[in-house]
Order: C-alpha cells, then structure tokens, then sequence
C-alpha cells in the first residue's frame, strides 16, 4: 500500500498487468517506516535490487525530516494508512489489482550541431538524447483507498478518480503544461487497476492493517 502519486522523471510503464486471484494469493505485505508509521515506495536497480525507499513526501517532490526506517506493515504499531489515490487519511478499504511497475530513464548525453550550436548562441535544438536506466518503480498489488475514492473505484469511474485524484495533488504536478501529462500518468496507471481488480476489498480495522476481506 505504498503511495500511488505521479513522478515527474517517470517514463514508460513496465510489462503489461495481469489479472491476480486474491482466493489462493496471500495479501502481499508493504513496507512502511517505524519512525514516522507511513507507507514506503520503494525503487529497484535494473538487478531488481532495492536501491531506494521513499517516503510518499518525497515521491511528491518535498523534503521529509528523517530518512526512511523500513519495516513490514504488520511489524508497525498503529500504522498510519492514507489513501494510496488522493493520499486522504484514515484509508477504509484496500483493493488489489496486479503489480505494477514503472521505469525511470536519465539523460546521460545531448548531441547538438556545431553550427546549429554557434548560429543560436547556446540554445542548439538537441539532434539526439541518449539515456540509462536509472531505476524501476515498484508500485504494488494493494490500494489502499478512502471512502470517497473506494466509492469511485466501485462505480468503475475512471475519469472522475483520475479528477478527484488531480484535485489533491501539489500545483507543481498540475500546473499549465503539467496538468496533461500528470492525467495521463494517472489514466495509464488506473486503466491498469480497473483492469485487473481482483474480486472483493478488504476493509482496514484496529489490529487488521491488510484488511478483513468479503
């Protein structure tokens, strides 16, 4: 149940989802922080070794006050879960769908004409743009969601989610030319959630983190 926000340095999404049956699967575990009792992202080197664990703060872009102290979440006295979509707090329920992961590039080189260089005096337009990987997203089985979100999840609607979720987050993901890329982001990612829902949901109560399943 790690938080689901947009990256600014993602890029495509990684092999295609597939469908998860929770009546022979066991709830996969997430990993949150001891120190502040919050959910963890966590990045893979393209070895699938973690590499990173991020705070959802720091997945948004802003700084966090501590470095992460990663644990299982039935390891964690009174976690505090926050929805995994529009990052409320007090998560209700929690929803699985297959795993999915995102790969992240950098830029490693730009290859600009000499004369294109001179003639515009250091604003060459770039001929060619190499990059590497620089690591995999992983974004889990499990949604954590709100009431509200829970109900938009199962009415199916997909673009009114997409809205609910644009609404919470930071100006920076959605402002001017951000905004398109940000719902598009959320549309691949969703699409895939909606696509591959397992049956049921698991509603989140003292002493039942993963969710008590109907």
């Amino acid at each position: 149940m790690a938080p689901h926000v947009p990256d600014p340095e993602e890029s495509a999404p990684g092999p295609e989802a597939v469908a998860i049956d929770v009546s022979t699967a066991p709830v996969p575990e997430s990993f949150y922080c001891r120190r502040c009792r919050r959910a963890l992202n966590i990045r893979f080197n393209n070895l699938g070794m973690i590499v990173e664990y991020l705070h959802a703060a720091e997945q948004r872009g802003q700084p966090s006050d501590h470095r992460p102290e990663p644990a299982p979440l039935t390891e964690i006295p009174a976690p505090i879960i926050e929805c995994d979509f529009c990052s409320a707090p007090g998560a209700a329920w929690i929803y699985r769908c297959a795993n999915q992961v995102t790969d992240a590039r950098r830029v490693t080189a730009q290859v600009v004409a000499v004369g294109d260089y001179q003639s515009r005096h250091h604003a060459a337009r770039v001929r060619r743009t190499d990059t590497e990987h620089a690591f995999t997203q992983a974004w889990g089985e499990c949604w954590s969601a709100c009431q509200g979100c829970a109900d938009l999840v199962e009415a199916r609607d997909l673009y009114g989610l997409i809205g609910r979720v644009v609404e919470s987050l930071p100006a920076k993901l959605t402002r001017g030319k951000h905004l398109m890329r940000t719902r598009g982001q959320l549309h691949d990612r969703y699409s895939d959630v909606f696509h591959t829902l397992a049956p049921g949901r698991g509603r989140i109560a003292p002493g039942h983190p993963l969710g008590i399943w109907t």
